[in-house]
This record gives C-alpha cells, sequence and structure tokens, in this order.
C-alpha cells in the first residue's frame, strides 16, 4: 500500500535510494565519514562523559504496547558453580539473556520498517524471513557512530520541563529544530546527529512505565512528518530521541493511514538512522551548566546478524 497524500511527495523529494549506489546497506551511516569523526573529536573540551542508555532490567520501559515485546529477563545457567573437569578453585556465573531488541536505548536498523512491499534502498520485504532474519539491512550493517552529536533541547528552548506542558501530543517541526539549533549557536552539518530531547524521558525516570510508553491518552510529542524534511536538507547522519514512539502521536489522519509516518519515511525512504529511549536528561543538565551543546556521540550497536534493531549504550563526551 502506497503512502496517503501528500506524504508520497514528500518521500520522492527526501528519498536517497542510488545515492551511494543500488547495492547500498549503509543509508546515512554513508555520511559518517572522517570529517565527521574530527568534528566530534574537536567537540571534547573537559573530557566528561555522559551516558545515554536506559538500564536494561526486568520492569522496563516495555509494558507489552506493542505486544511482542520484552524487557530483559536474565536465566542463570551457573551461580557460582566449579567445572569439574576444569583445575584451579574458581568458581563462576554464567546467564541466558532474552529480550527484545528495541526494549531499552536502541538503533533501528534499516530493516525494521517497511511499505509497498519495498525496505530502504527498493529491497524487498521477502529478504527478510523468520528462519533467516534479515539478509538485506540487518543490524549487522549498522556501523559504529563516532562523529558530533548536537543537542537541540527543546523543552529548554521553550521554558518548560517537557514538551507534553506545551501540548501532550507535540509535533516537532523543522522549524523547532531550526530554533534549538540557532540558540545553541550552532550549525548543523552534514554527517552530525542530532539528539532530540522532548522531556518525555522524566516520566520513566519518575517510575510512570506507563506514562512514557503510552502518553497522555495515547498523545505524545514527538518528531513530526513537518520535520522530515529536514532531516534531509542537513544531510544529518542520525536522529535519536529520548521517547517511547519517536514521533508524535497520534496521527493525523483520522483512520491512522499515516501511523508511523516517520519511520517509513525516514527508515525506508531516507535509510536515516534513528532510534528511541534515548536518556537525555542528565545531557540537557551537564549541557546547560557548560554552556555547550556539541558532543563527541560515541554508539556501537550490537551486531545482531540479521535482526531489525540493535541495542546500543551511547556516550556523550564533552
Amino acid at each position: 500500500m502506497p503512502l496517503p497524500g501528500e506524504l508520497a511527495e514528500l518521500a520522492d523529494r527526501v528519498r536517497n535510494w542510488g545515492r551511494w549506489g543500488d547495492d547500498d546497506e549503509l543509508g546515512t551511516a554513508n555520511l559518517l565519514d572522517d570529517a565527521a569523526a574530527r568534528r566530534g573529536a574537536a567537540a571534547v573540551r573537559s573530557g566528561r562523559r555522559v551516558p545515554l542508555a536506559v538500564d536494561l532490567k526486568r520492569d522496563g520501559i516495555q509494558i507489552g504496547q506493542p505486544a511482542g515485546r520484552y524487557n530483559p529477563i536474565i536465566s542463570f545457567t551457573a551461580i557460582n558453580e566449579r567445572d569439574p573437569y576444569a583445575p584451579g578453585i574458581w568458581e563462576g556465573t554464567d546467564e541466558i539473556l532474552t529480550m527484545s531488541t528495541c526494549a531499552g536505548t536502541h538503533i533501528d536498523a534499516l530493516s525494521h520498517v517497511s511499505y509497498d512491499d519495498q525496505l530502504y534502498n527498493g529491497y524487498p520485504t521477502s529478504s527478510t524471513s523468520a528462519f533467516a532474519g534479515a539478509t538485506k539491512l540487518g543490524a549487522e550493517k549498522l556501523v559504529p557512530i563516532v562523529t558530533r552529536g548536537i543537542l537541540l533541547d527543546l523543552p529548554r528552548l521553550k521554558g518548560v520541563e517537557g514538551l507534553d506542558e506545551v501540548s501532550p501530543g507535540y509535533a516537532v517541526t523543522g522549524d523547532d529544530l531550526d530554533a534549538a539549533a540557532d540558540a545553541a549557536g550552532i550549525t548543523v552539518e552534514p554527517g552530525d546527529v542530532v539528539l532530540v530531547r522532548t522531556g518525555e524521558m522524566r516520566h520513566y525516570r519518575e517510575g510512570r512505565r506507563n506514562r512514557y510508553a503510552l502518553g497522555k491518552d495515547y498523545q505524545m510529542p514527538g518528531l513530526s512528518v513537518q520535520s522530515v524534511q529536514w532531516m534531509r536538507d542537513h544531510d544529518v547522519a542520525g536522529a535519536f530521541t529520548d521517547t517511547y514512539a519517536y514521533e508524535n502521536m497520534p496521527p493525523t489522519q483520522p483512520d491512522w493511514s499515516d501511523c508511523l509516518a516517520v519511520h517509513l519515511l525516514q527508515v525506508r525512504d531516507m535509510g536515516l538512522l534513528q532510534g528511541q529511549n534515548w536518556d537525555l536528561e542528565d545531557l540537557a543538565v551537564v549541557c546547560a551548566e557548560a554552556g555547550q551543546w556539541d558532543v563527541l556521540l560515541t554508539a556501537v550497536p550490537e551486531p545482531l546478524v540479521g535482526a531489525a534493531s540493535a541495542p546500543v549504550a551511547p556516550v556523550a563526551t564533552l
């Protein structure tokens, strides 16, 4: 099924298919070049490091919506036990981890979403199967991110704790992103990564798991369709948010035919690296104290062959 209405025209404008070759599986990761890494390194002034990942735990972010997503479950296979066939007095503990790849802080692989039977760069959706996984655009194709990260702190710009105080389903536009970059005194360059803070993570950190995952009456702030062209015009390598859904909810169409349109346009058409559940609360405090909004961002996705998302533990260094 094609995108509805004007969204199809927007898809045509932002699409990167063929830009880096007909067999490309990296998408905007191609923009993470040596110059981007050097620009990130130049952002380091004090050397202070701020982790951006949420803890992976049994009572984590996932609450069963959508169905089939599970918080981490650790099952122990050995607890302070010895191998009777090995010498020494050592004892060891081991475990098995079961979790959804997008259970916590993660990056979406380009096989994550599709429409019209096609993935990024025209690869068919049939390239993913239950047996083989994503044989094209799998999480193992995600590259280590070493670049300049730019915190776009929208609640700070508007003088509130979170965008939900302005509107429960606040739709972040390109104008909002421009205003935040201007306030930071930063010109966004190709290969940069934007860290878009909405303030939603404060609900999760304060124990309101359902509020974080479901919003207020199923309304939650996030990136809107009106931000997609901005991402393409600035040639950012990635966009990561502190929200569960990534984009604002609910969709604009009464029948929800544009549900997850930002995902579709960015991942399937642009090949943009994106991810959710990035904890930007501590970073916002540190950046405000330092008066610095650009950082060295390092994030290495787990190379899960054939997966559609990958857990990541990003770090921002000022």
